[in-house]
């Protein structure tokens, strides 16, 4: 039996979240929004797995016009990820449920506006339209006033900037939210989910372990962040980040609900003391923001080309989009952040160059002997 949760009960339309209501099992549409044939499919594929929530983003015109027509098909529940922009809240609100932004992202737009006005007007849009809000921070996307607060520090950064966020809402009298503080590493989201709890145990969370890679590996991952939060009572809704084939969407859900049985039933899987040694290869799940396909390929191609490397303490990242990729590579030992033609790889923060994608798997291979070779 699950432990008692303590969080207040918010609720997306008819989908209670949070105090007694069940966890919650969502995922995240992983085409283009404004590919309308393609998202659908994911959404149709997601309500046929049984997701309590469907996630969709946008970061266009094209991609608001495209979600009203999508909406107009399906009876889910809907969350929006507002991407960089966040005044698109204004005209997507009304066909969705909830409206997740990122605190690191507000800074892009409107650089003279202070980000409290822009979350208030967030707030009054929600409002408006009768939504429910996420506050979604990210680990490879921390605001820079917080990482100047916390240098070499994401822990505390993004824990400080999900509780200040939390305090800009409660200001405006607005409580229907949820909070989701993620990374790909998932010792780092037990560490932030729990000392976020233990600072807000009155907020929902939304938990999961973001760019947790292709299975097993992703799986095991995202296993040890729910088994270890949520056998504390931290986590009211939960989604599984796995690369896999658009087809393949459903898994997550399945994953997710698997998860949950096995905790709830005692179940829990021992996790290896050498699990973390070595190669690790981690990969975003892909979503709207991916502009060529080609990167599942890629990863699943780094995954198999690499495994020679797999006794080396060296990180991997492959990202599908030029909005997360940049930011979320920067920690990797070598980074790959995809664009619609090219690949850009990376060596930490430095960008080595941009290839196709026929000859960047050359040059990763040069980059990933030279460091083994300087090691």
């Amino acid at each position: 039996m699950l432990p008692t949760r303590q969080t207040r009960t918010i609720h997306v339309r008819d989908l209670p979240i949070g105090g007694a209501a069940p966890i919650a099992v969502q995922s995240m549409a992983a085409t283009q929004t404004r590919n309308v044939a393609a998202t659908l499919r994911q959404v149709q594929l997601l309500e046929e797995a049984g997701a309590d929530l469907i996630r969709v983003a946008v970061d266009s015109a094209a991609d608001v016009e495209a979600l009203a027509e999508i909406r107009g098909a399906s009876s889910a529940p809907f969350s929006v990820d507002l991407q960089e922009n966040y005044r698109l809240a204004e005209t997507v609100a009304r066909h969705v449920n909830k409206i997740r932004y990122n605190p690191g992202h507000l800074h892009h737009h409107e650089k003279s506006k202070p980000i409290e006005d822009k979350v208030r007007w967030l707030v009054d849009v929600a409002r408006a339209e009768s939504c429910a809000m996420r506050i979604g921070v990210n680990a490879g996307s921390i605001a820079p006033d917080y990482k100047e607060r916390f240098p070499g520090d994401a822990v505390s950064a993004i824990v400080a900037s999900a509780a200040d966020h939390c305090t800009l809402l409660d200001e405006a009298g607005f409580t229907d939210y949820v909070v989701s503080i993620k990374d790909s590493d998932p010792r780092l989201v037990v560490e932030a989910n729990t000392r976020f709890a233990e600072r807000r145990p009155d907020v929902p969370l939304h938990l999961g372990v973001t760019e947790a890679g292709m299975p097993p590996e992703g799986v095991i991952k995202t296993r040890i962040a729910f088994e270890q939060l949520v056998s504390r009572g931290i986590g009211d809704t939960v989604r599984v980040s796995l690369t896999v084939p658009f087809d393949d969407k459903g898994t997550e859900i399945d994953v997710g609900r698997s998860i949950l049985a096995d905790i709830e039933a005692g179940r829990f899987r021992s996790v290896p003391p050498n699990f973390f040694d070595g190669l690790n290869i981690i990969a975003c799940p892909s979503c709207s923001r991916v502009e060529n396909e080609r990167f599942i390929e890629l990863a699943e191609e780094v995954k198999r080309a690499t495994k020679y490397a797999k006794e080396h303490d060296l990180t991997i990242a492959i990202m599908g989009c030029r909005v997360n990729g940049p930011g979320e590579t920067d920690d990797a030992d070598i980074g790959m952040w995809c664009g619609p033609k090219t690949v850009n790889l990376k060596r930490g923060e430095e960008t080595i160059g941009t290839y196709s994608y026929d000859a960047v798997m050359g040059e990763l291979h040069k980059e990933l002997d030279r460091q083994i070779a300087s090691r």
